[in-house]
């Protein structure tokens, strides 16, 4: 299956290292060589970088590791085929616009025999499962709340009850993200860690790389960095229980329900 990263933290900060060892397994240390993507929120706006290409081949993601670009949400993915061609257009993260917001998806799984019904706005563009669940989330969501975005306390338990229903076809873990809200649902393996005060150094396990973060953050700092499985080799990893699904802001990981 495919893997996932993300981050979210309270001041910008950029995912050079993390990226640094996620996007190796895309090829070189794991298999997961059937595409990947990467989104960066800036405000309302948002970058993203799709490549076919696995990661460790594509020149686009070179572009990524050494550019330094600062978010506070990010997204990242790198794909493991088992719905849908090795296409551009079935490259995660996928991205759609509500209630004036893009909304990016990347999933993790294998959900059988999924055709939800009922997609009035939302399409996929591609043959993904990933894709058509985004469609029913974001489908369902403008359902409920047809005029303007609501609250994370309101949007919360609407996605959590369909998260669950989703569930029920398949392997489902996923990050979603608006720039402003940042959700995390593990279904079968998803781990974060916080980093903040006081800093220590971080040594990669799929490279021989090691940050220092006193050198690069203030004492303010707070930074949560989630992936399937740990990135780094000498810090604590904490595991999302299976059917959890967490709500992160400044940094934090918040469970609402």
């Amino acid at each position: 299956m495919c893997q996932l990263l993300g981050m979210n933290c309270n001041v910008p900060t950029d995912i050079c290292f993390s990226f640094e060892g996620f996007s190796t397994r895309g090829g070189k240390t794991d298999e997961h060589r059937d595409g990947w993507g990467i989104a960066f929120f800036e405000g309302k706006g948002c970058r993203l970088f799709l490549d076919s290409k696995s990661s460790i081949a594509s020149p686009v993601a070179e572009l990524v590791r050494c550019y330094p670009i600062k978010s506070t949400h990010v997204i990242a993915h790198i794909r493991k085929a088992t719905q849908g061609k090795i296409l551009l257009e079935n490259c995660h993260p996928f991205r759609r616009q509500l209630w004036g917001w893009y909304w990016v998806f990347a999933h993790n799984g294998d959900l059988s025999a999924f055709a939800p019904q009922g997609m009035e706005f939302y399409r996929p563009v591609g043959d993904t499962d990933s894709e058509k669940a985004f469609c029913l989330i974001l489908e369902t969501l403008r359902q409920n709340f047809p005029k303007e975005k609501p609250s994370l306390e309101v949007i919360y338990p609407v996605l959590k009850d369909l998260t669950e229903s989703i569930a029920e076809k398949g392997v489902f873990n996923y990050l979603l993200s608006d720039g402003e809200y940042f959700f995390a649902h593990c279904s079968t393996q998803l781990s974060y860690i916080v980093r903040q005060a006081p800093f220590a150094a971080a040594h990669l396990i799929d490279q021989d790389v090691t940050v220092d973060f006193r050198q690069l953050t203030k004492p303010s700092d707070r930074v949560a960095i989630i992936a399937t499985t740990p990135l780094t080799d000498n810090e604590l990893w904490t595991p999302i229980q299976p059917g959890d699904l967490l709500a992160f802001q400044d940094g934090l990981p918040l469970k609402l329900g």
